[in-house]
């Protein structure tokens, strides 16, 4: 169990780490440090794929999709998920169930804190404030709450695994990675618009981004 206040830690899971998760990871970043300003250091963000291209940077083609969400892919390099890894995280977003599953092949005991993006995006909109989200407390044990709620709310939605997973770009055209990169933020404003939301106002979240990426934060 980390310490009180420990920072909170997200892994974002796909084969290659080369296109979805390092995308994820790096606009889940931008949006974090416009929506929390200060508090977006108690926020640490990584990825790991299943079939790593070790070593590599982002791939050509999601790069510049990246760019045009507001992101930076500078200094990225790609690295193999790890029983360690897998098991290190205070949430997992796996791109894809298969993902998911791989991911608790490596750290079974991970269950509640493991979700494929799209179905955490989903799941965080059911889960409503009250006591359970622990008003008061540091924030990032206010986002470990939310975690478990979420994992509690799996049972509330719909089960249709088919709409759980972001597509593989690897291969396709220019404009696929595009569309991908949009579902991709879609999922990141909709999970991390309601982390932000638990931030405490004077924390200095900096006006509505729930839509700004792609618009506002590409113009920083």
């Amino acid at each position: 169990m980390p310490s009180a206040g420990a920072p909170f830690r997200v892994l974002f899971v796909c084969t290659g780490n080369i296109c979805r998760s390092p995308l994820a990871e790096r606009v889940a970043r931008a949006f974090l440090d416009a929506a929390l300003v200060e508090d977006a250091n108690t926020l640490r963000l990584s990825s790991a794929g299943t079939r790593a291209v070790v070593g590599a940077g982002m791939h050509r083609d999601s790069a510049p999709v990246l760019a045009a969400l507001g992101g930076s892919g500078s200094g990225f390099v790609a690295r193999q998920l790890t029983d360690e890894i897998a098991a290190d995280a205070d949430l997992t977003l796996a791109l894809t169930r298969e993902h998911r599953r791989a991911v608790l092949q490596q750290a079974p005991r991970a269950l509640a804190r493991t979700f494929t993006l799209l179905e955490a995006a989903d799941l965080a909109s059911l889960v409503p404030d009250g006591p359970a989200l622990l008003p008061g407390a540091p924030l990032p044990d206010r986002w470990r709450a939310l975690v478990k709620q979420m994992a509690i709310a799996r049972a509330r939605r719909p089960n249709d695994g088919r709409r759980d997973d972001v597509p593989d770009p690897l291969g396709q055209s220019a404009a696929f990675h595009e569309e991908v990169g949009q579902i991709i933020a879609d999922g990141v404003v909709r999970l991390f618009g309601r982390f932000a939301d638990l931030a405490p106002a004077p924390g200095g979240r900096r006006g509505p981004v729930e839509e700004s990426l792609g618009l506002h934060l590409s113009r920083r």
